[in-house]
């Protein structure tokens, strides 16, 4: 009895040290691949586990990507972004420090050579399969929500013009930051994502009270 109590818990773990390995894979054959370009034989040999272990937490391809949607590129953006606004009472500041950070080459992805894995996907994905198209969708949403909070309490700080509409400035900033990523992909050159991202800075600048 005392045995059978002690595995459960390090069976439990076990098993999801065993999907997180899955997730992370599966998320780096899709960010240099595609989904479409993701095979799960290749998951399989990054992981060395059995198609058995893969089909116990994923029961086909389509699962494990939305998984990846849901689980890691959502949780990375909300570690970007989230982390970095919450409870800020200058999130123009915290913007163009991230924005910053970006053009140097900081952060968790691979920018100027792979692009944003939320916006690849955005493009290869959402215009084929509805299931892809709602999941980026939550994770966009989240994110412009937490640029409209971040904005409206700086209107209350006293650090963003009170006039702004959060809002379209949410989206702009967004889009913003996405197309300088596509371009800087595209050219393959760090140099094009500062050019781009300090136009970025100077508009979110003129947003200060």
């Amino acid at each position: 009895m005392t045995a059978a109590v002690e595995s459960g818990p390090r069976t439990e773990r076990n098993a999801d040290a065993t999907r997180a390995r899955i997730l992370e894979a599966a998320f780096r054959e899709i960010y240099h691949k595609g989904f479409q370009g993701m095979r799960l034989d290749d998951v399989l040999r990054q992981t060395g586990l059995t198609k058995g272990a893969l089909y116990h937490h994923f029961p086909n391809k389509m699962s494990l990507g939305y998984a990846v949607v849901d689980e890691l590129i959502a949780g990375a953006m909300s570690g970007i972004w989230v982390t970095a606004l919450q409870d800020s009472r200058d999130p123009i500041g915290a913007m163009i420090q991230l924005i910053t950070n970006l053009a140097r080459g900081d952060g968790p992805f691979e920018a100027v050579t792979q692009g944003c894995p939320l916006n690849n996907l955005a493009q290869e994905m959402s215009p084929l399969d509805e299931g892809f198209r709602i999941r980026i969708d939550r994770v966009f949403q989240t994110w412009s929500r937490c640029l409209v909070e971040a904005l409206e309490a700086g209107k209350h700080h006293g650090t963003v013009r009170q006039e702004l509409d959060s809002e379209r400035a949410a989206t702009f900033v967004i889009a913003a930051v996405e197309g300088c990523i596509g371009m800087a992909k595209n050219a393959q050159s760090l140099e094009r994502l500062q050019v781009c991202t300090s136009s970025l800075v100077e508009y979110l600048d003129s947003l200060r009270a």
